[in-house]
C-alpha cells in the first residue's frame, strides 16, 4: 500500500499522547520517506517538538466557528492519504473524514456510528492489553504488526540546562551523594489524587530514612496541593511545581532516583527518561494506563469505580486512593531506592 501523506489523530492529554510515541516511530520506519503529521490538543505539544519521526505538529482548533471551518479547510488542502486516529472520539473521527483522505483508520471498540466513518475499524484487542499495544494495533490494517512499545520523549540541551539551573537554585547537589525524589501530589482529576497528609508523611520517612531530598513536582494548576503537603512535612521539601516546562521536567526527573506520584502525564514522563516509579492508581486502571519504561511499583486495590468515577466518589473514606497506606507506598520505595543504591 502506497501510502506518502500521513496524518496522526491524538487528541488526548499529555500522557495519552506520550504513550501514542511508539505509532509515530513505527510509522516513521515503514514509511521512511512518507510526510508524517500529528494532529493534538494544544498543552500537549511539547511531548512532541523534539520527536524525530515528525514532520509537522498541527495544534486543534478550538475556538470560534469561523476559525475551526478555516482550520478544517487548511487540513483538507494538506491531502492527507492517510488518517490514523488513535483518540477514540466522534469529533476526531469527523476529521478523519473530512480531510479527503481515502485511507481512514480509527477504533470503535464501542460498536457506535463511528465506525461508518472510517474506511476502516482497527480490529479490538483482548482486554488487559495497555494502551500502547491498543494504539499500535491500529497498524495492522497498513500490514504492520510493530513490537516497538516503549514511549519516547526527546529532550534538548537546553531543557537539560534549565533543568539544571533549577536544581543549583535548589542548593541540590547533583553530583553528591544524597538522592533525589520527585513527588507529584497532585493530578489532572481530583479523584485520582492519594490525600495530600499521606504525601507528606511519607516525604518525611524518605528524608529521614534514605536521606533524600525530596522535590514536590506539578504544574501551576497543582502548586497548591505541592504547598499543602510542603506545610505539612517536618522535612518541607522544595517546590518545583510551576516553575518548569514539561521537557525541562524530564530533564530534572533524569538526576532523580525515584518518581512518586498519582497515575497521570508526570508518571509516563517519568518512566519514558528510565526513572524508577511508584505509581497510585485509583479509579483508573494499572493494566491499562501504567507506567511503560522504566522499572516500577504500582499501588492499586482494585475495586469497580464504574459507579463513582465522575464527578464523585460514593465510598467516602473507603475510596479507591484512601486505602492505600502511607507503609506500603514506603514500602515500594523503599525496593526501589535499595536497588539504586545497589
Amino acid at each position: 500500500m502506497r501510502v506518502t501523506n500521513i496524518l496522526v489523530i491524538k487528541l488526548r492529554h499529555i500522557g495519552d499522547v506520550l504513550l501514542a510515541t511508539p505509532v509515530l516511530t513505527a510509522l516513521r520506519e515503514a514509511y521512511p520517506d512518507a510526510k508524517l503529521s500529528i494532529l493534538i490538543n494544544r498543552g500537549t505539544e511539547e511531548i512532541l517538538v523534539h520527536h524525530p519521526a515528525i514532520d509537522e505538529l498541527i495544534i486543534a482548533e478550538k475556538g470560534a466557528v469561523g476559525a475551526q471551518l478555516r482550520f478544517l479547510v487548511m487540513l483538507r488542502r494538506k491531502s492527507f492519504d492517510c488518517v490514523v486516529d488513535l483518540t477514540d472520539g466522534d469529533r476526531s473521527a469527523w476529521i478523519s473524514v473530512i480531510t479527503g483522505s481515502p485511507l481512514r483508520i480509527g477504533f470503535n471498540a464501542e460498536h457506535r456510528w463511528r465506525g461508518l466513518l472510517y474506511s476502516h475499524v482497527a480490529t479490538p484487542l483482548p482486554e488487559g492489553l495497555h494502551r500502547v499495544e491498543y494504539d499500535l494495533a491500529s497498524l495492522r490494517p497498513l500490514g504492520l504488526t510493530p513490537c516497538l512499545t516503549r514511549p519516547t520523549l526527546y529532550i534538548s540541551s537546553d531543557d537539560s540546562a534549565s533543568a539544571e539551573q533549577t536544581l543549583r537554585d535548589l542548593d541540590v547537589d547533583r553530583n553528591g551523594s544524597r538522592m533525589l525524589v520527585v513527588i507529584q501530589p497532585g493530578a489532572r482529576y481530583p479523584l485520582k489524587v492519594w490525600p495530600s497528609e499521606r504525601f507528606a508523611e511519607l516525604a518525611d520517612r524518605l528524608a529521614s530514612v534514605f536521606n533524600c531530598r525530596i522535590l514536590l513536582g506539578g504544574d501551576s494548576k497543582e502548586r497548591d496541593v505541592a504547598e499543602s503537603v510542603r506545610r505539612q512535612a517536618a522535612s518541607k521539601p522544595a517546590i518545583i511545581a510551576g516553575q518548569l516546562s514539561l521537557l525541562q521536567f524530564a530533564a530534572l526527573l533524569k538526576h532523580c532516583a525515584l518518581f512518586v506520584g498519582n497515575d497521570g502525564g508526570a508518571m509516563h514522563i517519568a518512566a519514558a527518561v528510565d526513572v524508577p516509579v511508584v505509581a497510585l492508581f485509583g479509579p483508573t486502571y494499572p493494566y491499562r494506563w501504567g507506567p511503560r519504561g522504566s522499572v516500577s511499583e504500582v499501588l492499586y486495590k482494585g475495586l469497580d469505580c464504574r459507579a463513582c468515577y465522575h464527578p464523585t466518589c460514593i465510598r467516602g473514606e473507603q475510596n479507591c486512593m484512601r486505602m492505600i497506606s502511607v507503609d506500603e507506598v514506603f514500602a515500594a520505595c523503599s525496593r526501589l531506592l535499595q536497588g539504586v543504591r545497589t
